[in-house]
C-alpha cells in the first residue's frame, strides 16, 4: 500500500507561496533573495500544478529581463538586497554601453535554458488558457535560443563563460580550467552565502576568488560576448547547457507547431547541437563529459549532467553501463559527481550531492527513451529523500542528509510536478 503523502503536496504548495515575491519566486529566503533563471522556470512548473495563471506570470517576469541580444540573465535583481553578494553593483551590466542590457538590473551571464521546455509543459496543462500566452512568449524564447547558438555554441556543444552559467558552480568538470586563473586584482569582498549555510556545503574561497575574477573580467569588457570568447582563459563546452538547450529546442519546435510558426531554424539548431554533443562523448569514462575549449581536453568527469542526454532527446545507450555503475554505488541517485572518484564530496554543492531538479530531467528523459527501470529508481530515490528529509536544496547520496538552503522552491516544484505520487505518470 502506498503511503499517503498528500501532506507533502500541501507543504510544497506552501513553500512556493512562501517564496513568491509577486510575479517571481526566490529560490529560498536569505541565501538567494532574487530571481534566478532556471530556478524560476522550475517554479513555474510547480505553480502549474495548482495555479496555471501564476505559472505563466513566473515565466513572463523572467522574460521581462531579456537583453536586446536575446540573452536571459541568470539573476534578475528586482529589489535591492544588501545581504547578497555579488549584487547588481558588482556585475555592472547597466554600464554595458551598446549591449542592450534589459530593463531589470541583472547579472551578465545566463543559465541552463529550461524556460521553453517548461513553457510547453505549462501550456499542456491548459492549452486553451495558455495559447495566447505561449504565442506572446514565443519570439522571446526564439531570441534566447538564437543568442545561445550564436554566442556560446561555436563548437556545436554549448560553452560556458563562467561556472555559474552551467548552474553547477563548483563541479569538478572545471577544475583544470579554473586552475589557469590567477585571481590577482580581485577587489576585497565579503561572502554572504556562508552566513546562511554551513561553509562545508559551499564552494571554497579559492573557487569564489576565481568566480569574482571572471565577473570582473566580463565587466571590464562591457559584457561583450565576442571579446569574452576571444580573451577569457575559461571557456568550457559542457553537457548541462548542451542537453537542456537541445531539449528546449525540441519543445520550442512543438510550440511552433501549435502556433503555426516556421520550424526550419529550430531544426537547424537541433542538428547542430546533436553533432556538437558528440564532441562531449568520452569513451574512457563511458559518459558525456565537459570539454575545455582552451586546452582541447575532456575533463574526465562523470556527473549527473552526463545523464541528461536522454532529456535532450538522444536515443543513445552508450551511457547506460556507466549509469548502472553509479546507481549501484550510490544509496540515493543521482549523485552530482562519481562517488568512485577521489574528488567526490557528498555534501559540497555540485561535487557529490543529489539535486532533485537534475534527477527529474534525467529520469523523464530515461523514461521517454524506454529505460523505465532506471527512471523509476531515480524517481523513487528522489521521493524518499524529500519524504524523509524535507524540501532541502540538495541531499547527501550516502545517507540523505539535507544540505544547502531549506524550504527550497525548485525542490517543492519538482515534488508537485514529478516526484509526488499524486503527480501520476510523467
Amino acid at each position: 500500500m502506498t503511503a499517503d503523502l498528500s501532506h507533502l503536496d500541501g507543504e510544497a504548495r506552501r513553500i512556493l507561496r512562501l517564496n513568491d515575491k509577486g510575479g517571481y519566486t526566490v529560490p529560498t529566503a536569505g541565501l538567494y533573495p532574487y530571481q534566478w533563471n532556471w530556478d524560476s522556470a522550475f517554479a513555474g512548473l510547480g505553480f502549474a500544478c495548482f495555479d496555471v495563471d501564476r505559472a505563466w506570470s513566473e515565466l513572463e517576469t523572467l522574460m521581462s529581463g531579456q537583453w536586446e541580444n536575446g540573452m536571459v540573465p541568470h539573476i534578475l535583481f528586482h529589489r535591492p538586497d544588501p545581504g547578497y553578494f555579488p549584487g547588481a553593483d558588482i556585475w555592472g551590466t547597466q554600464d554595458a554601453a551598446g549591449k542592450g542590457a534589459g530593463r531589470v538590473a541583472s547579472s551578465g551571464i545566463s543559465q541552463p535554458p529550461v524556460a521553453a521546455s517548461f513553457a510547453w509543459r505549462i501550456y499542456q496543462r491548459d492549452p486553451e488558457a495558455g495559447a495566447e500566452r505561449l504565442r506572446r512568449m514565443f519570439p522571446g524564447l526564439m531570441a534566447f535560443h538564437r543568442w545561445f547558438m550564436a554566442a556560446r555554441a561555436e563548437s556545436g556543444a554549448v560553452a560556458i563563460t563562467h561556472p555559474w552559467e552551467a548552474g553547477r558552480d563548483n563541479a569538478p568538470d572545471w577544475d583544470a580550467a579554473m586552475a589557469r586563473i590567477s585571481p590577482e586584482g580581485v577587489a576585497p569582498y565579503t561572502r554572504r552565502d556562508t552566513g546562511h549555510v554551513n561553509p562545508r556545503m559551499r564552494p571554497t574561497k579559492e573557487d569564489y576568488d576565481r568566480y569574482i575574477w571572471l565577473v570582473q573580467f566580463g565587466r571590464e569588457r562591457g559584457w561583450d560576448d565576442a571579446a569574452i570568447a576571444a580573451e577569457s582563459p575559461f571557456r568550457v563546452a559542457e553537457p548541462t547547457l548542451t542537453f537542456t538547450l537541445m531539449r528546449a529546442c525540441r519543445d520550442l519546435r512543438l510550440a511552433a507547431g501549435v502556433l503555426g510558426e516556421e520550424c526550419a531554424e529550430i531544426d537547424g539548431w537541433i542538428a547542430r547541437l546533436e553533432a556538437g554533443a558528440e564532441t562531449l562523448w568520452n569513451p574512457e569514462t563511458g559518459a558525456y563529459d565537459s570539454y575545455d575549449l582552451r586546452s582541447g581536453q575532456l575533463a574526465g568527469a562523470v556527473s549527473n549532467a552526463s545523464f541528461l542526454c536522454w532529456w535532450g532527446g538522444l536515443d543513445d545507450r552508450r551511457s547506460r553501463p556507466t549509469l548502472a555503475r553509479i546507481l549501484d554505488t550510490a544509496r540515493f541517485a543521482l549523485p552530482s559527481f562519481d562517488p568512485a572518484h577521489p574528488k567526490f564530496d557528498p555534501l559540497r554543492y555540485w561535487r557529490g550531492p543529489v539535486w532533485g531538479v537534475m534527477n527529474m530531467m534525467a529520469a523523464i528523459g530515461l523514461a521517454e527513451q524506454g529505460l523505465s527501470t532506471e527512471a523509476a529508481r531515480i524517481r523513487a530515490d528522489t521521493a524518499a529523500l524529500i519524504t524523509e528529509n524535507g524540501f532541502a536544496e540538495y541531499f547527501s547520496p550516502e545517507d540523505g542528509t539535507p544540505a544547502g538552503g531549506a524550504t527550497f522552491t525548485w525542490t517543492a516544484a519538482i515534488w508537485l510536478a514529478w516526484a509526488s505520487p499524486s503527480a501520476g505518470e510523467v
